[in-house]
């Protein structure tokens, strides 16, 4: 059986962006990169077979990718839920609308016998 796994960063009062809508707060933190560390980023994201996010996240990501010069920054199949048309950036990214149950079939596929 497929497991979801919510991974975000936010702050003691619970927001993930500041009052600006702006993450500089979250990539200006030290990171413990110690293995098995609670929280590592590298740890969690290997067993993740398919990645699930809205279409503000995926424009923050679009925007770091841009500035940066790096690449899309996800293996995984991605599934981007919007009600607008967007630019893809990188292989295995799926637009979609509409609620996750009704993708829950392809998204479930495209993460094997890995997380979502």
């Amino acid at each position: 059986m497929t497991r979801y796994c919510y991974y975000a960063a936010s702050t003691l009062d619970g927001f993930i962006a500041d009052e600006h809508d702006a993450l500089d707060w979250l990539l200006n933190q030290e990171v413990d990169h110690t293995p098995g560390s609670p929280g590592l980023y590298d740890d969690f994201i290997t067993g993740i077979g398919a990645v699930v996010m809205g279409a503000t996240t995926y424009a923050f990501i679009v925007d770091q990718v841009r500035e940066s010069g790096e690449a899309w920054p996800y293996a995984q199949p991605a599934f981007v839920f919007t009600h607008r048309t967007l630019e893809s950036v990188g292989e295995a990214i799926t637009f979609v609308a509409g609620t996750p149950t009704e993708h829950r079939d392809a998204i479930e596929a495209a993460a094997g016998e890995r997380d979502v």
